[in-house]
Formats: structure tokens, sequence, C-alpha cells
């Protein structure tokens, strides 16, 4: 489990930085052991071989060098073998076979090594003809044993006739280092085991600042710009999170002037919006004076007078949704949700406008919902306008009845047309998207389904477009049948604010 109460998968675990770190230090350990134990094999068992045969040679020729004055020269073969037994006698600590040659004398059957040894020619050429002491280690049935040729010499120096020959196992010698083996092995698995804690803790120091860099981007992402890390040492670790605090700081400068900026530009807008609204009342009320005197004027009077009054008609109700926009951005469009009969409210919409001749309406009855019918009465006219408008007649409005239980109503607005291309579906509850970009102008505004999202937002619940197979745009809005949540900001503009934006159309989201 993580700190958020996840489970995390076990090959998550395994291949984490966490365990790559701890194996992969467990392995530097391993091959660090594993050479020095090496090393330290070979070295320990060249020092206890190399000290056992200096003993022995040492030994050796020291009993030589003790006996051999009494020895007959030239020597019988009984002088040879009395020889060898004394040899034999004086070094029964070390159980070695002693062999003894008089160049000249025949060797007897019992003057030989025992155990089947025969001396390597070269050793014995190092001894009875460079009259140099020789030694070898060899193997005899998987035994080591060490095999020594020393060269007599008589009293005044000169090389003598006379080499000794010995040999001597070495099982002891081997028996220690193979205990020393043992140990090495023993120590192995709790040195690795030990090895652990200092894995865990370089992990911890590698991670800890690596889990707190992760923890602040996710709360930055979370819009918690004014994340910082802190910096601790002077490591490569310190220099990323200097750097992500830089990056951090930036970046939240970057927002604050974008929020300044969005800001400014919708007081803006609001404040235009505003401004417009009495010079275009007068307007409005002067070309409607004008409309009643048009027929009076000559053609070209009255078309002129016709135009201004068509225009100003929908420079009004581009004001009037800046106006609407605005008060979304700004947080301040109330909702003023009440018991309605949902199929009634939409009726009404369809009767102000005199769409009952075309559009078909299934409006079952009693259907009974709390929401704020100004707000759904924009949404319909807007849906139905814009179909009426872009698409073809007839034009369809469903409204399907909850389920028993159920707790969100859909209302459905179809038209027969071609239906809306597929790259302008994401697109079209977008401000000012308009699908035909050849069209600069049109009759709407461009806002018209933007404004009716933000009304069923307001509402909680959701609006799509799609295509349906039997050609024709489908626009479906997915209500809560109760809506108890009051909002706090009052509604400046009354009930009438968006009464124009019911004529609206949009597929090019004119509407």
């Amino acid at each position: 489990m993580n700190r958020l109460g996840r489970r995390v998968p076990s090959r998550t675990l395994l291949r984490g930085l966490r365990a790559r770190l701890v194996v992969g230090f467990l392995v530097v350990a391993a091959v660090s052991a594993l050479t020095t134990a090496l090393l330290t094999y070979r070295e320990a068992r060249n020092a206890i071989l190399q000290r056992s045969q200096d003993i022995a040679v040492n030994d050796l020729r020291a009993q030589v060098n003790s006996l051999a004055p009494e020895l007959t020269v030239p020597p019988a073969q009984e002088d040879l073998d009395n020889f060898r037994v004394q040899l034999e006698r004086s070094g029964k600590s070390r159980e070695w076979d002693i062999s003894v040659h008089y160049r000249g004398v025949p060797d007897s059957d019992e003057g030989g090594l025992r155990r089947g040894v025969v001396v390597p020619a070269d050793l014995k050429s190092s001894v009875e003809k460079r009259h140099v002491p020789a030694f070898q280690r060899i193997d005899r049935a998987g035994a080591p044993w060490l095999l020594i040729g020393m060269p007599v010499r008589q009293s005044d120096g000169q090389a003598s006739a006379l080499s000794v020959y010995a040999q001597l196992p070495l099982s002891a010698e081997e028996a220690n280092v193979e205990a020393l083996v043992s140990a090495a092995q023993r120590g192995a698995l709790p040195v690795l085991i030990l090895a652990v804690i200092p894995a865990l803790l370089a992990a911890r120091g590698v991670l800890r600042p690596v889990r707190g860099l992760r923890q602040a981007a996710g709360r930055i992402a979370e819009g918690k710009l004014d994340t910082r890390l802190e910096v601790k040492g002077a490591d490569e670790l310190a220099d990323l999170s200097r750097t992500f605090n830089d990056m951090a700081a930036r970046l939240e400068e970057s927002m604050a002037e974008l929020r300044r900026l969005e800001a400014n530009s919708r007081r803006f807008a609001a404040d235009v919006s505003h401004e417009l609204r009495t010079p275009l009342a007068a307007m409005t009320a002067v070309t409607d004076v004008l409309d009643e005197d048009a027929d009076s004027l000559d053609p070209d009077t009255a078309s002129a007078v016709r135009l201004i009054s068509q225009e100003t008609g929908k420079l009004a109700r581009m004001v009037e949704d800046l106006m609407e926009v605005s008060r979304f951005d700004a947080g301040a469009a109330a909702l003023h949700p009440d018991e309605v009969d949902v199929g009634e409210t939409i009726r009404k919409t369809l009767q102000a406008r005199a769409w009952q001749k075309r559009v078909v309406a299934e409006l079952p009855e009693d259907v009974r919902a709390r929401l704020d019918p100004r707000r759904l009465d924009v949404v319909v006219a807007n849906l139905v306008g814009n179909a009426l408008h872009h698409g073809g007649e007839p034009v369809r409005v469903v409204l399907h009845a909850p389920e028993p239980g159920a707790d969100r109503l859909l209302i459905e607005v179809s038209d027969s047309g071609p239906g809306i291309d597929p790259e302008v579906l994401p697109h079209v509850f977008e401000r000012f998207y308009k699908a035909d970009s050849a069209r600069a102008r049109s009759e709407g505004s461009g806002l018209g389904l933007a404004i009716a999202m933000e009304n069923v937002r307001l509402h909680g619940g959701t609006m799509r477009a799609a295509n349906s197979p039997e050609g024709g745009a489908v626009f479906t809005v997915d209500l809560p049948l109760r809506h108890d949540e009051p909002n706090e900001t009052a509604d400046a503009d009354g009930p009438d604010a968006t009464s124009a934006a019911g004529t609206r159309t949009a597929k090019e989201n004119d509407a």
C-alpha cells in the first residue's frame, strides 16, 4: 500500500528504483566480497604452502647435514639403507618418505620412494647435475604432496655423489586452506544480509528527495503552484531541487500573469457589453420606429432602414450573449431552481417562439424535476433554433421519462439535416467556433451552444453532440432530477437576461 492507500502491484515494487538500488548494492557487495575472498584464498593458500615447504626443506637440509658426515665414503648399499632409515626416523613428525641415491651404487628395492612415486626428470637433473636443491608440489591420487630433492655437499663445499629425495603429504595444509574457504563461505551470507542495511539506507537517502520531487510535482499538477522543495546539501539531487523550485516559481509567475490577463479581458468584455446596453436600447427603439414607417419611405430608404434594424438586433443579441458569458466566467451566474413540469416547460418554449408546427415534440406528462425554468428555456431554445437553422425539418424534441428510482432525465433534440462533420464535433461547444470558416458572418454570435452548455453544467448536468445513424445531428441533455444546492451569487440581470439567446443557432456554434 502506498501513502494514498492504493495497493502497489508486486511487479511494480520489484521494478521500482528502491529495489534496483538495493539489488545493485547487493550485487556490488557480492562481487566485491567474492573478489576479496578469491584473492585472500589464493594468497593464504600460497602462504600456507610456502611456509610448509620452506620448513620441510630446512628440516631436511638440517637432518642431511647432521647425518651425512657419519656416512662411509664410498658407501655400500647397506650404508645407504641405514642412512635412509635414520633420516626417516628423524622426520617421523612429518611422515616423509626418503630415497637416497649415490652415483655408482645401484638402488635397492627398499631405497626408492614408496607409494609408486617417480621423481620427475627435470627435478632429478637439477639435483644431480646442477647440484642445487629443488622441490615441486605434485598430486598423488587426488592428494597434494611435496617432493624435495637435496644434493649433499662435502665438507669443503664441493658437490658429492650423494643425493637425497623426500616426499611428504600436504594434507594438513590443504585442510587448513579448506577450513579457511569454509569460514569464508559461512561468513558470506551474513555479510550479504548485513549489506542490505547500508543498501536500504543508501536507497532511502537517494529516494527521499526523489519522492519529495514526485509529491511536489503532483501538488503542482493539482494547481498548488506555490509548492517548493527544501534544498539540502550541494549534490546533484540538491541541484535538481533548486531547478525544480526555479521552474515552479517561473510557472507560478506565468500563471499569475495569464490569470491577470484573462481577468482583464473578461472585465473588458463585461464592461464594454454593459456600456453598450444603453445606446443599443436607444438604437433599438429608434429602429423600431423606423420599421413602422418603412412602408411609407422610398424603396432604397426602406431597404436601408430594415438593414439597420436587422443589424442593430444582431448587435443587441451579441451584447446580451457577452453579458451572459461574462457572468459565467465571473461565477456570478445564479441558479434559481423550482419544481417544474419539464414537458410543460419545453412546450411553452416552443409556443413562445411559434415552433409548434415545425417541431415534433414527444413530451410525456408529469415528468417533474427541480430545475431553473429560465435556464432550461435558454437551453432548449438554443438547441431547437440551431436544429431549425442549420439542420433540416422536421426537428424532433424527445423527453425521456426517467425509470422508477432513477435520478436523471434526458432531453434529445434531433434534426433531419446532413449532420455535423466528425472533425467539428469535438468543437461545437467552444465559444465563437464556426464549422464553416468561409462564412465569416452569420446570424448568430457563436456563443449559443457555449451558453447552453454552461447552463446545463450549472444544473450539474452534461450535454453531448453526435450524429444519428439515420442522418442528422442529435444533441442530448442529461440533467439531474434534483438540484438543491443554492447559488449564493445573485443574477444581476434578472430572468430576461438571455431571453434573446433563445432564438440563436449554432451548428457552427452560431446559436
